[in-house]
């Protein structure tokens, strides 16, 4: 066998997303109630990135940003279940192309472009695609049955099926609800939620790769993505009335009249889709409800960080952990009962601030250190990239994060995050016709600096800046103020001139020439200039 040392092969990539984490909550970026010591011993060897922004909402959205490396504005998945185009490059390609067989556990949730197959394919029916170039080691999808499968082979009552096993057990029992939210534990222990299983078959795969090979896995976990419920000890780790104090107006009504879409909005959230069995809209949930979900939600951060510890201890005794790059992120946030609402989605901070912890063995200048510079989702693609010592495209829109790596900064970094909602509802038209709008203008992009976040929207409804230094809860809207005129103005310039700057440059940094082709193409390797 091939003697190959550490200093010379490329290194392992562990690439773990773990859906809706807010970027607050980690006790490592100063929550005073959530606990995630094995996130923060992460941090602890590598760099927090504080200021991180997700790059569109909800899931498939989020991680076609991630994954490609592009805006929503460029990669064009504006929903769950738009397809992503098949030109488009990602991670798992790219590290496919560099020897790697990426693996996945978990999800992806990429649509397949439909004009690469048959009308027929199963496969268009599900926004649950797999990212092309993943090799699938263990796929749960949303019905979770792979893991329903393994919880009755354990003698669990699996038979509820999703999502009614995310229920509690007595809920189950007696198939009612009274409304009201409790702690009570579901039918299956910590040892055994999907967290937990799917971080058994990497064990497992783990324990299966060759000494001194390289390998890329990817672990993609549900938690702390709805529904609310978690096992014991993590459903009473946290108590309801501990907590910092809700950002919201005085009421739902008042959060509903200072802007048309926040007013659609919370009218469209069901309680149904967090906690299963439940009746109602989210809005009037009232605060005790609201605080158990969220003691339920840190207690569901707190139950995957557990996770993450038993791999850390895995690639530890495998004798990997000083040659493995890892990557913890999210994909978007969670609103938390800010505003008086759940899930994810519009423009709050709450929605889109995630957490980013890197860590790089062969980098240990700035481990323990953290970052107050924005940076994005569409980061990672590049970072990675560049760590494995490739030129990444210049095409992405994404920069990499080396420098702050190696205890430096970029040159020309990002002043301001960016964001982009589409809130379309192609197959039954509902935003459409509540705002008599058509799917090209149901959408929003964002602009944050430390001090201001301004929110433009297309489709004629009216702009909204928010001055984060007085108003951090983000509740006054001063786009009419005539003081802050000025600022508004200088803001729309400058999200035009993001827009602007970044679009789709997959062949305009290519030119054609007498001496053939001059500069970039996307999917081709670079031609000289």
């Amino acid at each position: 066998m091939k003697d190959t040392s550490r200093k010379d092969r490329r290194p392992n990539v562990l690439l773990i997303t773990c859906d809706q984490w807010r970027g607050d909550c980690l006790s490592a970026a100063g929550h005073k109630v959530v606990r995630t010591p094995n996130a923060d011993a992460l941090a602890a060897e590598g760099v927090l990135f504080r200021q991180h922004f997700g790059g569109a909402a909800p899931c498939s959205p989020a991680r076609a940003c991630l994954y490609t490396g592009l805006y929503q504005m460029n990669n064009r998945v504006c929903r769950n279940g738009t397809p992503l185009d098949a030109r488009h490059g990602n991670i798992a390609l790219s590290a496919r192309s560099l020897g790697y067989d990426p693996t996945l556990f978990g999800y992806t949730d990429v649509s397949p472009d439909p004009r690469t197959l048959t009308p027929g394919d199963p496969r268009l029916k599900s926004y649950e695609g797999v990212l092309p170039g993943f090799t699938v080691r263990q796929l749960l999808p949303e019905h979770q049955k792979p893991w329903l499968s393994w919880l009755k082979a354990r003698g669990i009552d699996s038979s509820a099926g999703f999502p009614d096993i995310h229920r509690p057990a007595d809920e189950i029992v007696a198939a009612t609800t009274d409304g009201a939210v409790t702690t009570s534990p579901p039918v299956y222990s910590k040892d055994e939620t999907p967290a937990a299983f799917l971080t058994g078959e990497f064990v497992r795969w783990l324990g299966e790769q060759e000494r001194g090979t390289p390998w890329f896995a990817h672990l993609s976990f549900l938690s702390p993505h709805p529904p609310f419920i978690v096992p014991e000890p993590y459903n009473k780790m946290y108590d309801p009335a501990d907590g910092t104090t809700f950002r919201r107006a005085a009421n739902w009504q008042a959060e509903a009249q200072s802007h048309p879409y926040l007013a659609h909005e919370l009218g469209q959230q069901q309680r149904a889709n967090f906690r299963p069995g439940a009746e109602g809209k989210v809005r009037d949930w009232g605060d005790d409800n609201f605080r158990r979900i969220r003691a339920l939600y840190y207690g569901m951060i707190s139950e995957v960080d557990a996770q993450l510890g038993r791999i850390w201890q895995v690639v530890k005794a495998a004798d990997a952990w000083d040659d493995t790059i890892i990557v913890l992120t999210s994909d978007h946030a969670e609103m938390m009962g800010d505003h008086f609402m759940l899930g994810k989605g519009g423009f709050f901070d709450g929605s889109f601030h995630i957490p980013l912890i890197i860590r790089d063995p062969r980098r240990r200048k700035a481990a323990g250190a953290s970052v107050d510079r924005f940076t994005e989702a569409v980061d990672i693609a590049p970072t990675l990239l560049d760590l494995l010592g490739e030129v990444f495209p210049p095409h992405l829109d994404g920069q990499s994060l080396k420098p702050f790596l190696d205890a430096g900064e970029p040159d020309n970094w990002r002043e301001a995050a960016h964001w982009e909602f589409d809130f379309r509802s192609v197959a039954d038209a509902d935003a459409e016709r509540y705002f008599g709008i058509g799917p090209r203008q149901c959408n929003l992009a964002v602009i944050r600096t430390k001090q201001f976040k301004y929110v433009h929207f297309a489709g004629g409804l009216p702009p909204l800046l928010f001055d984060l230094e007085k108003d951090q809860d983000e509740l006054s809207n001063v786009a009419a103020d005539p003081a802050y005129l000025p600022v508004r103005l200088e803001l729309a310039e400058r999200l035009l001139a993001w827009r602007a700057e970044h679009l789709d440059q997959s062949l305009a940094l290519a030119e054609l020439t007498e001496d053939g082709v001059v500069g970039h193409v996307a999917g081709l390797p670079p031609f000289p200039s």
